[in-house]
């Protein structure tokens, strides 16, 4: 069975892609079939066939191959294998994997990464507001709009920010910190989240944020102070919260006697292991692992980050209970390079790790000049009808409203409503939201698109090695259709093709040809032969009749094999030794056999003869392919390629 042809990586992809020539230093070499094939394509498949090859082809040697080839994909085409589901997933798979490097800007992730570290300098105090994102396009504009009208009012000083924040915020901890989130660092909160916090001057508010995950927010920075990097601490705790005031005090006389010991040069890590009722770190001796500002209660990180290293607070209180910590080590930042795979693996948790690629999708729709008709799109809403979102939708399915264009592209109403996957559609809580999620979706598919189009007219590798795969997939379906499948099924064409060159397929040795039966033992070979011998079991039907009988204890096989080639057709035929049992096969014996000095038929000899047949329907397939389709050269082209 022939192979598909070596496909290029897509990193190896990546770097041939700037690369471009003009049509008109890349010449037409020929037409096949009426298809131009270009002097780029034949010499990108030239070289490549060349570093294969032990012994390099002229160009002339090349030429004739590559007709052959261009000629078995026409047929192809003729055939409509081009146009089949199988083909269009399979080739439309390797363009988005080769495309992807264009599709991707190579710089982003640099930015982001310089972009962390430099803000990853300083800490920042921040209050926020949040209100939710709403289920419904209008329910998101509402919320979206009422934050805002509570940002004029407090930058306006008619509202207090912390009152606004008990008041409306959706984030639950505002009813007890009027909003307070303490100092942040970077990489621990959604990235529109941080960026608004860090480019917001202090003493202001942000305008409402609207791309992060979990709702709308307003952010007042309050201070900015320098990040004193990270500690390394463990800690005792005894627990209070929801314990009764004698309880609590009771906790309270435990925490001092454990300082006490402490003092008096205790061991920590066994006291912790013994005595501390925090569950996540007292089996490791109190451990915490390495923590920055903001990762903890304020309490306990000016404890932390107060001590010296080794050093151990006093007992002291937070909302969870009495805590004693002892500080292990400080770490401050770190070069870029040091900190550069912490940075890396925090973008690749949240949405900075497709940043590379829908900014790189913003450019090319600047680019394309994608616009999109908002009249258009609201006046669609006001053309659904029906009772549920889904046939609101469905109502404006054969709507072909113009609602958007992508350079010349055109995208209708019905387009996006028919883009939309049918289990998104009938499950929409609110079809106009569903429509302009859908508008954007097909939007950006079509930017892709339009993208990949583009690459192939103006980029000759790029389009040198979509070509190739391209034909690779029809020139292996074609040739098993033509060739591979047809010689192995068409057996009444092998066996005449056997008949007429039964000279050719000969033997220097003497053949088996029929069967051996195998059993576990004995007893149940002797049944076998019995059997046998005294009914009429067609060939066709021996392995059924012999496993109906006696079921997985025997085993039929066919063969054709020569004197010396198999030891157990040794013993059956040509009185050899009896060898070792294969397995739990111990009893063994032939069966509708004889020994040939020659191949009577072409199951003989299969894997040759099928082997000389495939040889001669390709050389017929290729006699009709040069009548059927027309090839015109170029010779001049041709010509001055071989100087």
């Amino acid at each position: 069975m022939k192979k598909k042809p070596f496909i290029i990586s897509a990193l190896a992809c990546a770097a041939i892609l700037s690369a471009s020539a003009s049509k008109n230093a890349d010449p037409v070499l020929m037409t096949i079939n009426g298809k131009d094939v270009r002097q780029s394509e034949f010499e990108y498949l030239y070289h490549k066939n060349n570093l294969q090859q032990l012994a390099p082809q002229s160009i002339d040697e090349y030429i004739e191959m590559f007709i052959v080839y261009k000629l078995k994909v026409a047929d192809a085409e003729a055939a409509g294998l081009h146009q089949t589901d199988a083909f269009t997933k399979e080739f439309n798979g390797y363009c988005a994997e080769l495309s992807r490097p264009y599709l991707r800007d190579s710089i982003v992730e640099k930015r982001l990464i310089e972009e962390a570290y430099a803000r990853m300098a300083t800490s920042r105090k921040v209050s926020h507001i949040m209100l939710p994102l709403g289920s419904t396009y209008d329910e998101k504009e509402a919320n979206r709009m009422k934050l805002d009208s509570i940002r004029t009012a407090i930058v306006n000083g008619s509202a207090d920010f912390g009152e606004m924040a008990v008041r409306y915020s959706s984030d639950r901890s505002a009813r007890v910190n009027n909003g307070s989130m303490g100092y942040i660092n970077v990489n621990s909160y959604p990235y529109p989240f941080e960026k608004t916090a860090w480019e917001t001057p202090v003493g202001e508010i942000s305008p409402v944020i609207e791309d992060a995950p979990f709702g709308f927010h307003i952010i007042r920075v309050e201070d900015e102070r320098p990040n004193p990097g990270k500690v390394e601490a463990r800690h005792i705790l005894k627990l209070t919260n929801g314990l009764s005031e004698e309880e609590g005090a009771a906790k309270k006389a435990q925490i001092d006697s454990i300082y006490n010991l402490l003092a008096s040069g205790g061991d920590f890590d066994a006291i912790a292991r013994a005595e501390s009722e925090d569950p996540g770190s007292a089996a490791n001796g109190g451990r915490l692992g390495w923590f920055g500002p903001g990762e903890m209660v304020k309490e306990f990180e000016d404890a932390a980050f107060g001590l010296k290293d080794g050093g151990i607070s006093a007992p002291f209180k937070t909302a969870y209970g009495y805590h004693i910590v002892q500080t292990l080590a400080h770490r401050g930042i770190g070069s870029l390079a040091e900190e550069s795979e912490r940075i890396k693996a925090a973008i690749s948790r949240d949405m900075r790790s497709v940043m590379p690629e829908t900014e790189r999708l913003t450019q090319l729709k600047a680019e394309l000049g994608v616009k999109i008709d908002s009249t258009g799109l609201m006046q669609a809403r006001s053309r659904m009808t029906g009772d549920s979102p889904a046939e609101q939708l469905r109502s404006l399915q054969a709507d072909n409203s113009l609602i958007a264009t992508v350079g010349k592209r055109v995208i209708s109403i019905g387009d996006v409503i028919n883009y939309i996957p049918s289990n998104v559609l009938e499950g929409a809580n609110d079809a106009f939201t569903v429509l302009n999620s859908g508008l954007e979706n097909k939007i950006n598919e079509t930017v892709v698109e339009e993208t990949r189009k583009n690459l192939a007219e103006n980029n000759s590798e790029y389009r040198n090695l979509t070509n190739e795969y391209r034909d690779g997939i029809l020139l292996f379906e074609i040739s098993n259709r033509n060739v591979w499948e047809r010689s192995a099924s068409d057996t009444e064409g092998l066996q005449k093709f056997f008949s007429a060159n039964r000279a050719k397929y000969t033997w220097d040795k003497p053949h088996y040809k029929g069967y051996v039966i195998f059993t576990t033992n004995d007893s149940i070979a002797g049944e076998a032969q019995k059997y046998l011998a005294a009914n009429k079991v067609e060939n066709d039907s021996l392995v059924s009749v012999m496993r109906a009988n006696y079921g997985r204890s025997i085993k039929i096989e066919k063969v054709v094999t020569g004197k010396g080639e198999n030891a157990i057709v040794d013993n059956v035929a040509f009185n050899g030794e009896r060898p070792e049992a294969p397995g739990k096969w111990t009893a063994w014996f032939g069966y509708a056999g004889r020994v040939i000095d020659a191949p009577e038929e072409a199951n003989d000899v299969r894997g040759t003869v099928a082997s000389d047949y495939q040889q001669l329907l390709e050389s017929e397939w290729i006699k009709a392919l040069r009548k059927k389709y027309k090839v015109k050269l170029n010779k001049k082209a041709l010509k001055a390629l071989g100087n």
